[in-house]
């Protein structure tokens, strides 16, 4: 019986540390501190405050939210690695986002483009946020198949 919890464990961690993130200047969430969003606030990590999760970097403005992301890394991490949900749901694709437009929805972190007069999170609430979610974890996953 341990033999197949430890061989389901070491799949599941094999799955997970498959999803690609977004990692634009080196980090997940543009180098944002992903735990500050969850307070509703968009604030830049601090390179004192860093860690590495799943093979990747995450800054934090201050020492608690590094923290609280270390008791609890998977709770904070952007979904659909941190690529623009919108373009994700809308038609699979992977976009680059402003780590100044995001929303909490359900417990989770989503991200948005917003550049060039097109703000996507607009887009994804008037369009229809539950069906846009719904079909962005669809693409995710199939985009999660071909790596």
């Amino acid at each position: 019986m341990k033999k197949i919890i430890l061989v389901l464990l070491l799949i599941s961690n094999a799955i997970f540390a498959q999803q690609d993130y977004n990692l634009k200047k080196g980090f997940v969430a543009n180098g944002y501190d992903v735990v500050a969003y969850f307070s509703n606030k968009a604030i830049k990590g601090n390179k004192k405050f860093t860690t590495n999760f799943n093979g990747v970097k995450f800054k934090f403005s201050n020492k608690a939210n590094l923290e609280k992301f270390k008791k609890s890394p998977k709770k904070y991490i952007p979904q659909y690695g941190g690529y623009c949900a919108y373009a994700i749901g809308k038609n699979g694709e992977k976009v680059a986002i402003n780590p100044k437009a995001f929303e909490i929805r359900d417990g989770k972190l989503y991200l948005f483009y917003n550049a060039w007069g097109t703000n996507t999170l607009k887009l994804w609430q008037k369009e229809g946020a539950e069906k846009l979610k719904a079909q962005a974890d669809k693409n995710w996953e199939k985009l999660q198949k071909k790596m």
